[in-house]
């Protein structure tokens, strides 16, 4: 019999053997370096936003310029698509239109009234001058910087090849003047002008027209200091307004703002008026 003592459950011999420190950090090192790597690529991430943020503290005069010229090139951007599809300023060149509108009188005028809906008897419309109404009309002087700022449509129009009227008679109506009482009539029906100039006849030129489809009869408020459809009736257009001349009706006086006017149709004018003949 040996006289060896025999390992218990608790001798150190059945213990499994401790791992080595070398070990142990190694396992540390592959638990911490992912969260280190990715430290570094967040670190790496923000280095353009660090270094613009460095840049506009060290260059504070051309950071502002930046900033400004976005601003500027997003505020025309936008001034050229609401003249391009919405609305424009004009400019009242003339007395025609007195005293709706007055020479000076700066105007907005509708451009969704021409692309979504049609244009009505009463309304106030700028268009073209296609048919040469206003004559030869001298250039004007060379002016970069306006015809830019009005391209945008940051200054109202001021070019003469355009013209303001209202709508007295559209496609198919029958329009003479005048009445035993002065008046004119479209269809058969006298119509009450309230809106002509205090003191202003109808007309003081007799006439008796059928407008043709897709025309318009305009007339001015100033009925006696407007060259509007009477006056152009021996011409070749026969005084006749195209629809596709009209670049949009007049809805608001804007300046000066004393003169600060919102202008509607005058429906009670010509609610009464039948369709033509032929008209549904």
């Amino acid at each position: 019999m040996s006289n060896e003592p025999s390992a218990t459950a608790g001798d150190p011999g059945d213990r499994p053997p401790l791992a080595s420190t070398e070990n142990s950090s190694d396992i540390v090192d592959e638990q911490t370096a992912p969260a280190e790597d990715r430290d570094q690529a967040d670190s790496s991430a923000q280095m353009p936003k660090g270094r613009m943020a460095q840049w506009r503290k060290s260059h504070p005069w051309a950071s502002q310029f930046v900033d400004i010229s976005v601003i500027v090139v997003i505020a025309l951007t936008l001034s050229f698509l609401i003249k391009t599809f919405l609305m424009q300023p004009f400019v009242i060149p003339s007395e025609s239109m007195e005293d709706t509108f007055v020479q000076g009188d700066r105007v907005v005028v509708s451009k969704l009234s021409t692309s979504i809906s049609d244009v009505r008897r009463g309304d106030i419309v700028v268009f073209r001058d296609t048919d040469h109404w206003l004559g030869q009309v001298p250039p004007r002087d060379a002016n970069l910087a306006r015809e830019f700022f009005e391209t945008i449509g940051i200054l109202p129009e001021t070019d003469e090849q355009y013209l303001i009227k209202r709508i007295i008679a559209v496609g198919g109506d029958h329009i003479v003047c005048c009445t035993d009482d002065g008046l004119v009539t479209v269809n058969g029906t006298a119509i009450t002008e309230d809106y002509l100039k205090p003191g202003s006849l109808p007309s003081q030129i007799p006439f008796e027209v059928t407008v043709p489809q897709d025309k318009l009869w305009v007339m001015g408020d100033n009925r006696q200091n407007s060259g509007d459809s009477r006056f152009h009736m021996g011409s070749p257009g026969g005084g006749f307004v195209a629809k596709d001349q009209v670049v949009g009706t007049a809805f608001a006086t804007v300046w000066p703002l004393n003169r600060l006017t919102w202008h509607t149709n005058p429906t009670d004018v010509f609610d009464d008026i039948p369709d033509a003949d032929g008209d549904e």
